[in-house]
């Protein structure tokens, strides 16, 4: 599974086959997987100091396929666009990857596609659980690192980033303490258990996300 398909699984309630938290929160967030999946990969990074880009810009370290068509198309649209902020990014990463996660998630058998209409007019589209086995699996993974203090290992450490950046971690995991669970998920996202590359890349990441999330709130605020 990849990092942005095991973050809708959990964003996603089982029995109505819709997000647990708003769509601009979403998307934002799965476009941050991909980008934070390609640096766990060390296919992307964040420049440092003396590089050919900016400090703090995207720059690409290895072109070569990963085999993930998710995955490959935000490499392509980051090796186009390298150099840029993170932040300017995620629009573009975001567009149309949630549609395509659903549906290869649909494909294998792990969600089910359900078309309806509301009030017998207009469509719409549930995806419940079709089999949950590696959800609850990852779940519980989160619950130990994040309830019972266990030390994660960076694709953990960088999806608990990814929930605490859109502020989701008590609707993704039961316990008895919400708040310990929020300030566990802000110490896991300060990147202790990463290498100083994906440090690197999770705390642009998590600005950029939230950074986004706020923009486009600002402008449906603006617009109502």
């Amino acid at each position: 599974m990849l990092l942005a398909e095991d973050l809708l699984l959990l964003l996603l309630d089982d029995s109505t086959g819709r997000p647990v938290t708003d769509g601009t929160k979403l998307d934002h967030a799965l476009a941050g997987a991909v980008l934070l999946e390609l640096t766990l990969r060390g296919k992307v990074d964040v420049a440092g100091p003396g590089e050919d880009v900016r400090k703090g810009r995207l720059v690409v370290r290895d072109e070569s396929p990963t085999g993930e068509p998710v995955l490959d198309r935000g490499l392509s649209i980051l090796d186009d666009r390298e150099g840029s902020k993170p932040a300017n990014v995620l629009g573009k990463l975001a567009k149309g990857l949630r549609e395509r996660l659903l549906a290869g998630l649909a494909d294998r058998g792990v969600l089910r596609q359900e078309k309806g209409r509301v009030l017998g007019i207009f469509p719409t589209t549930r995806w419940p659980a079709e089999d949950s086995s590696h959800e609850n699996s990852v779940r519980a993974t989160l619950s130990g690192v994040l309830v019972q203090g266990l030390t994660p290992d960076a694709r953990t450490g960088a999806l608990v980033s990814l929930l605490a950046a859109i502020d989701v971690v008590p609707k993704v995991v039961d316990a008895p303490d919400r708040r310990a669970v929020r300030r566990r998920a802000r110490e896991i996202s300060e990147g202790a258990w990463a290498a100083d590359a994906v440090k690197k890349a999770v705390a642009a990441v998590n600005a950029a996300t939230m950074a986004a999330v706020t923009a486009a709130t600002a402008s449906s605020t603006a617009t109502n």
